[in-house]
C-alpha cells in the first residue's frame, strides 16, 4: 500500500476542506514553487502555522502538522530514489548519511527561504518573530508539508519533479566536502570555532520535548556568548543539540569570516 494508501486517507479528508487562497496569492505562489496549483486548500493547510489557529479570521483551517508528517515521508523516499539513480556507485551507508544532509531541519530552512516561503505562511505574530530570530523549525517544518501537498495535488511523480527542482537539481553533484560534513562532530567544531575567536564556550538548552514517551521530538537552542545562534530538533537530545551546533557553526563561521 505505502504512499498510495497515505495519500488516497489524505484526498478523502478534502471532504471538509477549508476555503481555497486569494487568486494573486495562489499566482505568486505558482511562481515561487514553480509548479501549477490544482486544489487550493492542500496548500492553504500546508502554509497554516498551528499558531494562527488562535486568530479569529482564521477560523476553520486545520495546521500544517499533519502535513509535515506526510511531507517528511515522501521526501526521505524521494531522496532516497533519486539518490540511488543518480549515484550507483554509492553504498548503502553512504546513501543514507547523504540523505540526512539533504533533508535535515537547517537544509530545508534553506529551501523553504530560497522560495520565500514565510511570505505565504499563516501565523502568529510571535511565531513569525521566532523566524526572524533564526529559529528554522516553522519554516523547515512548513516545507515538508509543501511536499505534501505538491505530492497530494498531482501525485508521486509531481513531488519527485518538485523535489528534484528544490532539493537535488540537475547540478548537484557529491564531492569529499560533503562526506567531510557528515562526519564532522559539529558539538567539538563549534566549540573550537567559539573559543577561537574569543567567544568562549557554547551552552546548550532544552527548548520542549514534545510527543509520546516512545517517539519524543527534543528541540535545542545553543547560546554563544550570550547570543542565540541556533536552534534544532532531534530523537535524542544528542541529535538535537547536533543539528543546532551544525547551524551555530555555520553562522558563526560566516559572521566571523573564518575559512
Amino acid at each position: 500500500m505505502g504512499l498510495s494508501w497515505l495519500r488516497r486517507v489524505f484526498v478523502r479528508k478534502r471532504a471538509a476542506a477549508p476555503a481555497g487562497m486569494l487568486g494573486e496569492k495562489k499566482r505568486k505562489l505558482e511562481h515561487s514553487l514553480g509548479i501549477c496549483i490544482h486544489n487550493e486548500s492542500y496548500f492553504v493547510e500546508a502554509l497554516t502555522h498551528r499558531s494562527a489557529l488562535s486568530i479569529p479570521s482564521n477560523g476553520g483551517k486545520n495546521s500544517n502538522e499533519r502535513m509535515e508528517f506526510l511531507g517528511d515521508a515522501v521526501l526521505n523516499l524521494l531522496v532516497a530514489e533519486i539518490l540511488f539513480e543518480r549515484f550507483p556507485e554509492l553504498d548503502e551507508g553512504q546513501m543514507t548519511r547523504l540523505r540526512s544532509l539533504l533533508v535535515n531541519q537547517h537544509a530545508l530552512a534553506e529551501k523553504a527561504t530560497a522560495v520565500n516561503l514565510s511570505g505565504f505562511l499563516s501565523m502568529s505574530n510571535s511565531a513569525q518573530q521566532t523566524i526572524e530570530r533564526g529559529y528554522e523549525t516553522i519554516i523547515s517544518d512548513a516545507f515538508e508539508a509543501v511536499v505534501a501537498a505538491v505530492y497530494l495535488d498531482g501525485g508521486l511523480g509531481a513531488a519527485k519533479n518538485f523535489v528534484i527542482d528544490k532539493v537535488m537539481p540537475g547540478e548537484f553533484k557529491i564531492d569529499r566536502e560533503m562526506f567531510k560534513a557528515l562526519d564532522r562532530n559539529f558539538k567539538s567544531a563549534l566549540l573550537e570555532l567559539s573559543q577561537g575567536v574569543g567567544l568562549g564556550a557554547p551552552h546548550y538548552n532544552l527548548v520542549k520535548e514534545e510527543g509520546p514517551d516512545h517517539d519524543r521530538t527534543f528541540t535545542v537552542e545553543v547560546v554563544v556568548n550570550e547570543k542565540n545562534y541556533g536552534m534544532g530538533s532531534g530523537k535524542t537530545k544528542k541529535a538535537a543539540e547536533q543539528a543546532a551546533a551544525e547551524q551555530a557553526y555555520d553562522r558563526l563561521k560566516n559572521e566571523k569570516g573564518t575559512d
